[in-house]
């Protein structure tokens, strides 16, 4: 049980006065940036990341930790008061608790959310504590060509789970891969892409990225468009959030069910939890159906919003496992933890428990002070969460452009920098008008290098062989079930294009036979008039 000691160290450099502040802090501030329409938790760790420059590792992780979990929370908050997710990961959540809000149970639906995201935080997070050695013990067995599979599957996976259409996965994927290219070559010295400015010889940094096409793209987005989409309906919880036994006794395997879902899928470079969310969501709905349940769709249903609840929490907390161990993000939110960790010179993976296991398990620790300082927010002040969406639009997003622009300058005072990001959030709002995702751009832009200096020590190893990359039983398994999962998504796309032409040709001919029928009736003849008049003829 040297996990046990080694996360009670953690908790003793974790609670001090000070770190308890900054955790509380980042609770706050992530809640309160998640719960803001379009933002949502990776840019809740965008915008805060800069604050926490001025702080000492272990509080600036600590810090981290409530931030992580914290925009999460207010995802779902945005989702269930006015049916805008703050993020994918929350649509499931939304479509039972909107109803439930509608239905005067807004003050229930948060409280399921509430405690859903702690039950499935807490339960991942203890298996963070307790597994992840046996993950670093995993990734000491990787190689060069084993770690650059592992890049390749999450290009893959991510650009073809998170976007409707597999070639705009991939390109947004070629785009940040366009942008980490930029800089001085490591191995050779040279310039790439730099245009001869100086400024851009230390390449793009991941903060102007992610502030850019995040934030300053979104504003631009919601600017464009701000005079011609009517507000949401707001409903605002009254008195504090509240469970009865009966609800709880209702929602408690829900949760369980959830986590079980979302768990495993923390360790999959699959962009994220809106797969595990929508499979939870779905087995709620199957069971309420077998069971006669009429909630689900109509008042809304407490189980439908447990269950994907508990599923996100739980893939973002195995999540941190996987970075922390592998150094592998495996959703848009953990590519920018791997920014900040990046910042303060650590680089997860199999030897950052040697190097700084101090660190590690005080954020660890964190974790857990910041599930249960969430709980007791959003428990409490969730009417007030409400209210922050009552601010008009044009001075919210006003001021998301200038704590952008304060934060990106905060960092390297260079007004070039300013310039960069102005140019991303054009690209940004160019990607969101034609349906590009923006999370492949930030897995490219953090794993793009590692992908490039792997394969490289791959090459070199080998001696130019190129037979290595595929030399290994793991690299072997990884592409095989890539090149499944790339296959069945093949014959969906095709099954859904065909299903839909005909559903097309469907309506054109029934549209068709009703125009005929129309313009008969029009000319004062039937279709039993004109068959009455053949047989008179004959």
């Amino acid at each position: 049980m040297d996990q046990l000691s080694l996360l009670f160290d953690g908790f003793a450099n974790a609670i001090t006065p000070a770190n308890l502040l900054w955790v509380f802090l980042g609770a706050l501030l992530g809640t309160a940036v998640g719960v803001l329409p379009g933002l949502g938790s990776a840019m809740a760790v965008a915008l805060l990341l800069p604050i926490t420059f001025s702080l000492d590792a272990t509080g600036a992780f600590i810090m981290f930790a409530g931030v992580y979990f914290g925009g999460l929370f207010g995802d779902s908050t945005a989702g269930i008061l006015l049916n805008t997710p703050g993020n994918s990961s929350a649509i499931a959540s939304t479509f039972e608790g909107h109803r439930m809000a509608r239905n005067g149970q807004a003050a229930k639906a948060l409280a399921t959310a509430a405690l859903g995201a702690f039950t499935g935080g807490l339960i991942a997070t203890v298996l963070v504590v307790f597994f992840a050695p046996t993950l670093v013990r995993l990734a000491t067995l990787f190689g060069p060509a084993e770690y650059f599979a592992l890049a390749i599957g999450a290009f893959l996976a991510i650009s073809a789970v998170v976007a409707e259409s597999v070639f705009r996965g991939l390109a947004a994927l070629a785009i940040g891969l366009a942008l980490v290219l930029v800089g001085i070559d490591g191995p050779s010295g040279t310039s790439r892409f730099t245009f001869g400015l100086p400024e851009l010889f230390d390449g793009i940094s991941i903060i102007v990225i992610t502030v850019g096409l995040l934030a300053l793209g979104e504003v631009l987005r919601v600017s464009s468009r701000i005079h011609r989409e009517d507000s949401p309906i707001q409903i605002q919880p009254k008195g504090f959030a509240r469970l009865s036994a009966k609800d709880f006794r209702a929602a408690a395997p829900a949760w369980l069910r959830g986590t079980a879902f979302g768990a495993p899928f923390g360790l999959i470079p699959a962009g994220g939890s809106e797969v595990p969310t929508f499979l939870a969501y779905g087995t709620e709905k199957r069971l309420a159906k077998r069971a006669g349940d009429t909630e689900f769709g109509t008042t809304g249903s407490i189980k439908g919003l447990a269950a994907p609840e508990a599923a996100g929490n739980a893939t973002a907390g195995t999540a941190m496992g996987a970075l922390l161990a592998l150094g592998l993000p495996t959703s848009a939110t953990a590519a920018i933890m791997l920014a900040a960790f990046q910042q303060y010179g650590m680089q997860p993976g199999p030897l950052l428990f040697e190097r700084s296991g101090d660190m590690v398990w005080a954020l660890l620790a964190s974790l857990f002070i910041g599930l249960v300082v969430l709980l007791i927010l959003n428990w409490s002040f969730a009417p007030m969460w409400a209210k922050l969406l009552n601010i008009p639009r044009h001075y919210l997003y006003a001021g998301i452009t200038i704590l952008s622009m304060l934060g990106v300058y905060a960092i390297s005072s260079s007004t070039f920098d300013l310039w960069l990001v102005l140019g991303l959030g054009l690209l940004g709002f160019m990607m969101r008008r034609y349906n590009i995702p923006v999370a492949p751009v930030l897995i490219a832009v953090v794993l793009g290098p590692l992908a490039e200096t792997e394969l490289r020590r791959a090459l070199a190893v080998s001696e130019g062989d190129p037979s290595i990359l595929v030399s290994s039983p793991f690299t072997l398994a990884i592409y095989g079930i890539l090149a499944i999962a790339l296959l069945i998504s093949a014959i969906q796309h095709v099954r859904h294009i065909i299903t839909s032409s005909r559903e097309k040709d469907r309506a054109a001919s029934s549209d068709a036979s009703l125009d005929s029928s129309e313009d008969d009736e029009a000319h004062g003849v039937s279709h039993d008039g004109v068959e009455a008049d053949r047989k008179m003829q004959s």
